[in-house]
């Protein structure tokens, strides 16, 4: 039985421009006609997902894992392509969206902004998303005193008791503990089960077995593969492999020569 297509990409790209200082900044703001150069972080990048995928992101530092989760939780734009998402979409990021100067019943008041739910269904879901934390009486203390692994607990309480459409967990559950960790995941199959859209960026692709159906590998900006867990894993391990065997001065040819395929020259941006 066919599912709905949910997040459907063509062609995207994003581009950022690169500058040298603060003062380039300024410069570019008096002087719009000077050229500087760009920097690509995606290139051509197509893929769609269906309701209901469990969709694991992998790719080494710098493939643009979390510009496309930006692009999809509509934080940024495409510098060109076409991007189409059906649902509400939480992004779940270390840090993103909270506010450090504010507590924490104060900063799921605010996430709850930003995602533009009403003061009212932020309120109704409050008592939830402070029973899944479980942080105790720092739910009252500003988050600046919290730990990185409270920080990640109240970050993926906000998202998941919010119940969005499609959750987006970038690295998020990185600094968790064992027990909060495996809570996380239970709920997150629940909401599998119920026809959610998780995508899942991690380090860590061995957490996506029995929990990702599909899995997307971003390499240098570009999709590498896209396709069953089954059939991309075994090829990305196989990848990351051959990668740490490499010498450092080969490591530094590959870098030298992706630096030359993504930046784009001044005076051609």
């Amino acid at each position: 039985m066919s599912r709905d297509i949910v997040v459907r990409a063509e062609g995207l790209y994003k581009i950022f421009d690169l500058y040298s200082s603060r003062k380039s900044v300024l410069s570019s703001l008096f002087l719009p006609s000077r050229k500087v150069s760009r920097f690509q972080a995606l290139m051509d990048v197509s893929f769609r997902v269906e309701q209901g995928d469990v969709v694991g992101v992998v790719g080494v530092n710098g493939s643009g894992k979390s510009t496309l989760m930006q692009l999809i939780a509509g934080i940024s734009w495409p510098t060109r392509g076409d991007l189409e998402v059906q649902g509400e979409v939480s992004l779940l990021s270390v840090g993103f969206g909270l506010d450090p100067q504010l507590n924490g019943l104060e900063n799921i008041e605010l996430k709850g902004i930003l995602l533009g739910l009403s003061k009212k269904r932020i309120q109704a879901m409050r008592d939830e998303i402070v029973e899944f934390a479980d942080i105790g009486e720092f739910i009252n203390q500003p988050m600046k005193t919290y730990s990185s692994g409270m920080r990640s607990r109240l970050g993926f309480a906000i998202s998941i008791c919010m119940d969005p459409d499609i959750l987006i967990v970038d690295e998020a559950l990185a600094v968790g503990d064992g027990a909060f960790i495996q809570k996380c995941f239970d709920r997150m199959k629940k909401m599998q089960e119920s026809g959610k859209t998780i995508f899942y960026v991690s380090h860590s692709p061995s957490t996506m077995k029995g929990f990702c159906n599909r899995m997307l590998w971003l390499d240098r900006g570009r999709v590498q593969m896209f396709d069953a867990v089954e059939v991309v894993l075994p090829r990305y391990d196989q990848f990351i492999n051959g990668m740490k065997k490499l010498s450092v001065e080969e490591k530094k040819r590959l870098k030298a020569d992706e630096e030359h395929e993504r930046i784009i020259p001044r005076g051609r941006a």
